[in-house]
């Protein structure tokens, strides 16, 4: 009996998904659960199983943009390679090197990331040959890269897919002395879902929105002297290094209970207000932005918070987020200064109302008592929609957020 392989629904929201690219060939043999193609989605990307085991037949092709339940391929009956009489009393080590390599491979197929097998694909990379170091020995594509650099194959920073050249139309001819001396050639490489929702989304909150920017400076100090005081004995006690964002995600929930609109966000004609802190942490990937949600972080600990973007972390760097972690969210913090960014205008995850941006730590002399002192400094950016956000609301909630930064006790003490 034939069985169809239709496009499951990956979210109430997505109708419709991009094949991404098929792991098995046309013709070929595969197993009941074992992963066919991957599905690229304005939000995540995912896996397809196989139905059940047989023969695998394409109905779509890798590109191709199918709806939410369209058949994309089917499995017919058959059976497995029949291996001969003389394999079946073998010993495992006198298999011959094309099945043994076959297994091999799949093994390594397995336990590695869709993008880390684009990745080894694109650098001609034998799986085999890679330490898995994500979870339970996963191979990421920075394993992959790592090998790649090991082997002096190509520069580690080249992480971009391979873009085919594209043709100029001929020139009209110039004199010998203005010709360009270097290369004229261009490239084209096709957007993926997730970037041109990306794109969508900017625009959408550019017109949507009345956005504006407020900024203001924190002196990064005490927290520094806090961390390095305590890190230590808190990576000992809860197996995880505290880092600086979970001082802003605690920070900006301070903020919020303070400045309730910030955490509030207009449908029709009514404000919503949240009673609860759903915080988006932007987290960059190969692919572009997604912003991940911590829920209920108000009754998160410390601890609690870096595990949390711990785990997003893992997650996003193994291309494992689901939908549910990327869904929702009263409010965002960005944390550019990992680029090295100095300043920035945010830009909002509709429909929240407000977005922090965090920055770069540089020392710099500011004026402390009349006195000229050297501190690391911290600019923080405040994108609202000045819709049902005030100016002096804005203002305000950064005051908060350098509160509870400069004086770090105010989280401890909810004062």
């Amino acid at each position: 009996m034939v069985v169809d392989i239709k496009v499951p629904s990956v979210g109430e929201s997505i109708s419709e998904v991009t094949i991404a690219s098929w792991y098995k060939q046309d013709g070929e043999f595969v197993k009941k659960d074992e992963p066919l193609l991957e599905m690229e989605t304005d939000k995540i990307n995912t896996e397809l199983n196989a139905p059940e085991s047989g023969i695998l037949r394409h109905g779509a092709k890798s590109g191709d943009v199918v709806a939410v339940g369209a058949i994309v391929g089917k499995i017919a009956p058959g059976a497995a390679p029949a291996e001969t009489a003389s394999q079946k009393r073998s010993e495992p080590a006198a298999e011959s090197k094309p099945v043994a390599e076959a297994k091999a491979d799949a093994q390594d197929n397995a336990r590695a990331s869709s993008v880390a097998r684009k990745v080894a694909v694109e650098y001609g990379v034998n799986l085999g040959e890679v330490e898995g170091r994500g979870s339970g020995g996963r191979i990421t594509k920075e394993d992959v890269l790592s090998h790649v650099q090991a082997k002096k194959s190509v520069p580690a920073q080249v992480a971009t897919p391979a873009a085919v050249p594209v043709s100029k139309p001929a020139a009209p001819s110039t004199p010998r002395s203005l010709q360009p001396a270097g290369s004229r050639e261009e490239t084209r490489e096709r957007m993926s879902t997730l970037r041109k929702r990306i794109a969508a989304r900017l625009v959408e909150s550019q017109h949507t929105a009345a956005m504006l920017t407020t900024f203001n400076e924190v002196d990064m100090t005490a927290v520094m002297e806090l961390r390095t005081r305590y890190k230590d004995s808190f990576a000992k006690k809860h197996g995880i290094g505290l880092g600086f964002m979970s001082f802003f995600v605690k920070a900006a929930i301070e903020a919020l209970r303070t400045y309730p609109r910030v955490n509030a966000f207009i449908q029709g004609d009514e404000i919503v207000y949240h009673h609860y802190n759903d915080i988006g942490v932007a987290v960059g990937t190969d692919k572009g932005l997604v912003v991940p949600v911590i829920r209920n972080a108000e009754a998160l600990t410390f601890a609690g918070v870096e595990k949390a973007i711990r785990d997003f972390a893992e997650k996003a760097k193994n291309s494992a987020l689901t939908l549910d972690d990327l869904t929702g969210g009263t409010f965002t913090v960005s944390n550019g200064g990992v680029y090295g960014s100095m300043m920035s205008t945010p830009i909002l995850n509709p429909p929240q109302s407000g977005i922090l941006g965090m920055h770069n730590i540089i020392k710099r002399p500011i004026a402390i008592n009349d006195q000229v002192v050297i501190r690391p400094m911290m600019y923080l950016a405040l994108s609202y929609d000045h819709r049902i956000i005030d100016g002096k609301e804005a203002v305000g909630f950064l005051i908060r957020i350098k509160e509870c930064i400069e004086a770090p006790e105010r989280l401890l003490l909810e004062i």
